[in-house]
């Protein structure tokens, strides 16, 4: 996992805004197209290095990473807030970058850490099944935790911890709903077996062949103005014959 030097800092330069043409040459260059808005200022079209921001998503702390964003000669304090993928290869294409004040709290969605051994499982042969892996919070910048710790030592059959149930604190405010289940214990489900006369049958009738439909998909990374289009036609309707 990249250490808290790896993430510290994402280099950017400035591009001139374009369309699809201009994002492929930023691309064949080795970098990624970028926008950064946020703290009063307007929004700029940059350029940022796919690896940096890689590491920053794979890090500890994942998108919440607050790291100094270096543009020319300045630094601000940033984090990512939305990013994309090419959906076959699995290349980063686009990046989107927000200014922080750091006195100023944020909106931000943290993973759950389910913590202990529910004696549900170890006690009564169930099964835990967790509902919720995240949860939505307020706070400010350096505040931001990790994730949310929730214990699950004490399930057993008929009870819950729901997210009324975590354990507060004074530097985060919880925004999703507080009645909303996050884990509890559950029973093993039962395995469905086919009869013997079943499975003779299926075995004795030949199944049709899959016919497999190709499609091409395109998917751009600008988000100035671009996204996924599909294109299909239409069937001709079928004339009666008289």
């Amino acid at each position: 996992m990249p250490t808290a030097t790896d993430v510290s800092i994402l280099e950017a330069e400035k591009r001139e805004p374009g369309n699809k043409n201009a994002a492929r040459r930023v691309r064949v260059g080795g970098k990624i197209p970028a926008v950064v808005y946020g703290a009063g200022k307007d929004a700029a079209t940059v350029a940022v290095d796919p690896r940096q921001v890689l590491r920053i998503l794979r890090s500890e702390s994942g998108h919440n990473t607050i790291f100094d964003l270096a543009l020319d000669s300045d630094r601000v304090k940033a984090m990512i807030v939305d990013w994309q993928f090419e959906p076959i290869k699995g290349r980063l294409l686009h990046v989107d970058l927000q200014r922080i004040a750091m006195d100023k709290k944020l909106t931000v969605t943290v993973p759950i850490a389910l913590k202990g051994e529910a004696a549900g499982v170890k006690q009564e042969g169930g099964i835990l099944e967790q509902l919720l892996r995240e949860m939505e919070i307020e706070c400010l910048p350096a505040d931001i935790p990790k994730s949310i710790e929730v214990d699950i030592s004490h399930l057993v059959f008929g009870v819950e911890v729901r997210v009324k149930d975590v354990a507060r604190s004074d530097k985060l405010k919880f925004l999703t709903d507080p009645d909303q289940m996050i884990a509890h214990i559950t029973s093993v489900k039962e395995e469905v077996v086919a009869a013997p006369e079943a499975v003779a049958d299926a075995t004795a009738t030949p199944a049709e062949p899959e016919v497999i439909k190709k499609g091409k998909q395109e998917v751009e990374g600008e988000a100035e103005a671009e996204g996924a289009k599909g294109k299909g036609e239409a069937k001709p309707e079928k004339k009666e014959k008289k």
